[in-house]
């Protein structure tokens, strides 16, 4: 797909964009408010400072854009460019010859990542935008991984699944999931029933 923008219309563009309360976010947060749900923004105590924190459900949900986190896009580990065992040995060691060959080797497997149908990647700057989108999505498995191990439930909600004939059975979703993890954290321990020998013990003396 090609690229209609030139670098400073697309540069102007992006820079306009908000990264917080953003339609999506706000059709979440509307959605859960009009439930009876209760929540908090953009906690800065919660690992990741999720848009939407639930402390009665111990879960952090974030709303994410297709684009800036790369919905669907399936980014390689291109690993270091520069120790490849199968490579044969380049002359000459000069350190810019060797940052040359890696910064060419990142530009063709960037050109290689297909976008998604919800995240369309930019012809114009095409290497900024991917490994943009690479840093933003290594930071958020981290922000995740470090929330499960402090026992919170993280439910990412995506941009595309917010669009009018979604959004109610996403939403549904993420109710479930917030019902299911309320009850995993107040377990219910029932009292089992007398059994026939319970029945035979003898009764405590009355006063």
């Amino acid at each position: 797909m090609t690229d209609t923008m030139t670098p400073e219309q697309r540069h102007r563009c992006m820079s306009h964009i908000r990264s917080k309360g953003t339609k999506p976010e706000l059709l979440v947060r509307r959605w859960l408010w009009s439930h009876g749900y209760r929540y908090r923004l953009n906690v800065k105590s919660v690992p990741g400072k999720p848009d939407i924190v639930l402390r009665t459900y111990r879960t952090a949900i974030f709303v994410n854009g297709c684009f800036w986190h790369g919905h669907n896009v399936r980014m390689r580990e291109c690993g270091n460019a520069l120790m490849r065992d199968s490579e044969e040995p380049r002359s000459g060691n000069n350190l810019q010859d060797l940052q040359d060959f890696a910064s060419a080797e990142r530009e063709q497997e960037n050109k290689d990542i297909p976008s998604s149908p919800c995240c369309k990647i930019p012809q114009t700057n095409r290497s900024f935008w991917l490994e943009k989108i690479r840093r933003n999505q290594e930071r958020d498995q981290r922000n995740y991984a470090l929330l499960q191990e402090n026992g919170w439930q993280v439910i990412v909600v995506w941009e595309c699944q917010l669009k009018a004939d979604k959004i109610e059975r996403t939403m549904r979703e993420v109710e479930l999931l917030l019902n299911n993890n309320l009850l995993s954290i107040y377990k219910h321990h029932p009292i089992p029933y007398p059994t026939e020998e319970d029945d035979q013990l003898p009764m405590a003396a009355e006063d």
